[in-house]
């Protein structure tokens, strides 16, 4: 499974570099975005109470999308991890991503495009569910999603598309046999297949000056099992730009997913994840 990693990787940095080396470069636009937030609490003989943390994120994009005639290629690569330590407690993290996404469109009328995608999500560490690090709940591949999608994309400006896919095949990868019944893969399995509709909304604005939001829901059913019980994935991310290299950011991501089975009671729960932090950036 590693190599799969590295050869969808690799399949993206061979787009970006393609894009660079390119004379023409009038139909590719690509650029990218770093930032490291840290947060810090300290107490010293505070009467009210408290513990002292201190916290850090570093969240990567980069983006290569192709637009020309009739051909519309979009590239994306999303990267981000986060540690906390408070007094007392192991360090854990707090935020764990790798999204690696690409979808080719060939224009069929108007705004709309004939549509095939490729998106893979993971982590890169381990993930406990307990303030000891004792019970593990994810890990590298264990577990990661890969969808495959051939459909309709309607995209009717660089701020939104909407793509809707009947035909959508979506593989969920656990690697640790340990953890593969708390996402509904066999133990004696590395994968489950799935094969569905998928609907999948980007919609990337500025809402007032130095302000941006970008929200994006995936909402995937199952044809072979079940299809009434609909897979959701939701993200909004707020960008507050203070300066050039200083900003704020504001992400919610909210998931529920049928399969994905909570380890104490075996039951699928509704999952969500706020972040919140001040810090560094640039864009490239």
């Amino acid at each position: 499974m590693k190599k799969i990693v590295t050869l969808l990787i690799g399949i993206f940095l061979f787009v970006s570099l393609f894009a660079q080396e390119k004379k023409d470069t009038t139909y590719w636009k690509t650029g990218g975005m770093f930032s490291v937030n840290f947060n810090q609490i300290s107490f010293t003989n505070w009467a009210a109470g408290g513990l002292n943390s201190v916290s850090g994120v570093a969240k990567a994009q980069y983006s290569a999308n192709y637009l020309k005639a009739n051909i519309s290629w979009d590239n994306l690569l999303d990267l981000g991890y986060g540690l906390s330590k408070v007094q007392g407690l192991v360090v854990q993290k707090n935020e764990d991503v790798i999204n690696l996404e690409s979808k080719l469109g060939i224009k069929a009328a108007n705004k709309w495009f004939y549509s095939g995608m490729l998106n893979f999500k993971s982590q890169f560490a381990p993930g406990y569910s307990d303030k000891e690090n004792k019970n593990l709940i994810s890990n590298f591949l264990s577990p990661a999603y890969l969808f495959l999608s051939v459909g309709m994309d309607y995209k009717p400006s660089g701020k939104f598309s909407l793509m809707l896919s009947p035909l959508t095949g979506k593989i969920t990868i656990v690697t640790d046999d340990s953890l593969r019944a708390n996402y509904g893969v066999d133990v004696d399995k590395v994968a489950r297949p799935e094969f569905g509709a998928y609907l999948k909304s980007s919609l990337n604005t500025e809402i007032v000056k130095n302000v941006g939001l970008l929200t994006e829901l995936g909402l995937f059913s199952n044809y072979l099992k079940d299809p009434e019980k609909v897979d959701v994935d939701w993200k909004v991310a707020i960008n507050m730009k203070v300066n050039k290299y200083i900003s704020a950011q504001l992400g919610t991501n909210l998931i529920y997913d049928y399969d994905i089975k909570d380890p104490v009671d075996g039951k699928a729960k509704v999952q969500f994840k706020e972040l919140f932090g001040v810090g560094f950036s640039f864009k490239f």
